[in-house]
């Protein structure tokens, strides 16, 4: 059963597949954003979530699998409402998703303190890895310095000596600059951080100025969403392309790419990112789950798609390791901190705080053999990379 729940909808919507919503299921509160202009990104997450249930034939072991989206609407309290619902109302086994690290800080204590398993699909605030860890919490993605850490390595190797570094004001915006600047050897020679929520900033013009005056050679930015490409927009317009290059983490991706195609904003080709994921990697998960998005969408997945389908596979091997017994919580927990299920990124193992230990690579923008732009790894900048904070677990 695949349910949406969005607050103020008039109705719930249904999809049921035969023979789910019965007391034998594995249920599953999903929260990410279905509405405003992140909705573009929830939407990418709902979808692999989908193929990845149809992929295990819609069960997990002998348990039909019951899916219930809530909508978060990009807000902290709105997030922490849904969340609640899910638990108390629903009674779900499993809380995943939560793109944003303000909303999953708001919600965290609603799953964690009613004793269900809570699984951040993207969100990786640094207070989690870190003194608010708990044997509950995993996630499928990253801990949010990780990848700016692996961008600031590639400036460093790159002879980058004066940077320019933009993100917005919010938890996730601070860990990035943080990362990047834990491992850029050079000079931060300009920071701005934006407004974010509701009233986010879409206007860069001033900020973009003063980094082309700053003396920088090159820019760092992260915004996602819809900022990411009204910041790419502005980019090109201003002409920086030949003057400052660009150097992103969770902007240029296959979310954003096929607007930014669409708009003929080439100077986003040849740019840099950098990430634990790209669809060329080669390990038959992969290539079954970019195949797989491909042929049932018409798109590339984006790295929240890679992550939320891996979600859902790590909770089947909880529930498959104690046969289905969803009582077996000591059980399901052990099976998880295995990592033994198949991933898009091929084999990782879990850190004490419930984090990826994995490799990060440094992906280029191009144009695929059908003319589509997408990224390409041209490079492994960490291996088997652990954050920083799990020194503050106690786990």
């Amino acid at each position: 059963m695949i349910k949406n729940f969005i607050p103020g909808a008039l109705a719930l919507i249904i999809l049921a597949l035969p023979g789910v919503g019965s007391a034998e299921s594995v249920k599953i509160g999903f929260v990410t954003t279905l509405t405003t202009g992140a909705a573009v990104i929830g939407n990418d997450m709902r979808d692999a979530v989908n193929l990845a249930v149809e992929d295990l034939n819609g069960r997990m072991g002998d348990r039909d699998i019951e899916v219930i989206f809530a909508d978060d609407g990009f807000k902290p309290e709105t997030g922490k409402q849904v969340t609640d619902k899910l638990v108390k109302s629903d009674d779900v086994d499993f809380v995943a998703g939560y793109i944003w690290s303000h909303v999953l800080l708001a919600s965290q204590k609603s799953v964690l303190n009613a004793d269900k398993f809570l699984i951040s699909v993207n969100a990786g605030p640094s207070q989690l890895a870190g003194k608010l860890c708990h044997r509950d919490f995993f996630s499928t993605s990253w801990q949010n310095d990780q990848t700016p850490m692996a961008m600031g390595a590639v400036l460093s190797q790159r002879g980058i000596g004066k940077l320019y570094v933009m993100a917005p004001n919010y938890a996730a915006g601070k860990n990035m600059v943080a990362g990047v600047e834990r491992t850029f050897k050079g000079e931060i020679v300009g920071k701005d951080l934006t407004k974010w929520g509701k009233d986010a900033q879409l206007d860069f013009s001033a900020e973009l100025a003063t980094a082309k005056a700053s003396g920088a050679e090159a820019l760092f930015v992260f915004y996602p969403g819809k900022a990411g490409g009204a910041f790419m927009k502005q980019y090109e317009q201003a002409g920086l392309a030949d003057k400052l290059p660009l150097y992103t983490v969770f902007t240029v991706d296959a979310i954003s790419l096929p607007k930014l195609q669409q708009a003929n904003m080439k100077a986003v080709l040849g740019s840099l990112t950098t990430g634990f994921w790209g669809p060329g990697l080669e390990n038959p998960q992969n290539a079954r789950f970019v195949e797989g998005f491909l042929k049932k969408y018409g798109r590339y997945p984006s790295f929240y798609a890679a992550q939320s389908y891996d979600s859902i596979f790590l909770i089947n091997s909880a529930v498959e390791s104690v046969g289905g017994n969803l009582q077996d919580r000591d059980g399901m927990r052990a099976a998880m901190e295995k990592a033994d299920f198949p991933s898009v990124r091929g084999s990782f193992s879990y850190g004490a705080n419930h984090f990826p230990i994995q490799n990060f690579y440094l992906l280029e923008v191009v144009a695929d053999g059908n003319g589509n732009w997408t990224t390409e790894i041209r490079s492994t900048v960490f291996e088997n990379h652990q954050d920083t904070y799990v020194a503050d677990c106690d786990l």
